[in-house]
């Protein structure tokens, strides 16, 4: 976006330039762009997540991951699938640590014991989310970390 900024200003600036002044014709040129735009953006960190996961019946799923997303990496078991959910998710600008909202109306149904806490940075902000399968809302906020989180159905 910053490149785009300072062509279309590169080329305003050209155009009015390049615009033969008619007599008596004020030719007002831009203004200079104020320095800050012409800095560099600092690199963005990469996501880091800590994934702690109990209770899922899996005694493969349970435990505590690392989840490095940029490039995809840690001890994360699935790093690559569960940093192109996230991904996806930012693109669709979803925010899936969220908690559900305390006015939010929820079928009364039972997803099993498992629990998670997700921990770190996401997206250059902190996040520390609990999740677990204890009613519909749960249940569906769960599955749309999937598979940041682990699948629980059989």
């Amino acid at each position: 976006m910053l490149r785009r900024l300072v062509f279309t200003a590169t080329v305003s600036a050209a155009a009015l330039a390049a615009a033969v002044p008619t007599a008596g014709a004020v030719v007002l040129s831009p203004p200079p762009l104020p320095l800050p735009l012409l800095e560099r953006p600092a690199p963005e960190q990469p996501d880091r997540l800590t994934v702690i996961v109990s209770a899922t019946g899996n005694t493969r799923t349970d435990g505590r991951y690392e989840l490095e997303c940029g490039p995809a990496g840690g001890t994360h078991p699935s790093a690559e699938s569960a940093c192109s959910r996230l991904e996806e998710l930012a693109r669709d600008q979803q925010d899936p640590f969220a908690p559900v909202a305390e006015d939010q109306m929820c079928t009364q149904q039972f997803g099993g014991p498992a629990t998670a806490r997700v921990t770190g940075t996401w997206q250059g902000r902190r996040v520390d989310a609990t999740f677990d399968r204890s009613n519909g809302c749960e249940i569906s906020r769960w599955q749309t970390l999937e598979p940041v989180l682990p699948n629980t159905r059989s």
